[in-house]
């Protein structure tokens, strides 16, 4: 059942064809975010990892920011109504069971910025589901553009200046997932806004 959050004001809404020009990027994803117990075992980690690899020169995210990505919906020069309610039109097909997700090992993955990321040793077979399963909904939904074709779930912790961690090992962090969201984010500035929350349950 979703539970719904405010939308963004309608100021933001409306730039498309407005007549100031915006130079702001509205970045919208699904996403599993961590409740705060899981959130301070993964900060936990990051620490751990920062103090074994001090050589490591890195953007380190503040762990209000740490989720797991489940679809990517694109950045955007406004956040059209139509884009939102089409993704929570979307969401609002999927019956999914809640899971458990052990991240079990830390490594990095290429870029101009390396990610350094947290990923667990198995797909839990629910998160795979739910993943396909909207997928499936938002290509209904005409939301195909950014989808991808593979999923690779885990939680950025840092961006390096160019240093890729060597896959290792770390204390096991599990997460009960219970719920998935809607992000929206201004790229660059303030914290995301939940807008849209959806529950798991078992049938």
């Amino acid at each position: 059942m979703p539970i719904r959050q405010t939308q963004p004001e309608t100021r933001q809404l409306d730039l498309l064809g407005g007549s100031i020009a915006s130079t702001e990027l509205h970045r919208l994803f699904f996403a599993l975010m961590p409740d705060d117990t899981t959130r301070a075992r993964l900060a936990a980690a990051a620490e751990a990892l920062r103090a074994s690899h001090s050589g490591l020169r890195a953007r380190w995210i503040n762990p209000s920011r740490y989720h797991a990505t489940l679809h990517f919906l694109g950045d955007h020069a406004a956040l059209r109504p139509t884009l939102v309610d089409g993704a929570i039109a979307a969401a609002d097909k999927i019956h999914a069971a809640p899971f458990a997700w052990t991240l079990d090992n830390a490594s990095s993955f290429r870029g101009r910025e390396p990610p350094c990321v947290l990923r667990g040793g198995e797909v839990p077979t629910p998160m795979e589901q739910l993943w396909q399963a909207l997928r499936h909904a938002l290509a209904l939904a005409g939301q195909a553009g950014h989808l991808e074709r593979n999923f690779t779930p885990h939680v950025t912790l840092a961006y390096s200046h160019g240093t890729m961690l060597e896959p290792a090992a770390i204390a096991p962090v599990t997460w009960q997932v219970t719920d998935f969201v809607l992000v929206h984010n201004v790229v660059g500035q303030g914290s995301y806004q939940i807008l849209g929350r959806w529950r798991m349950a078992d049938s």
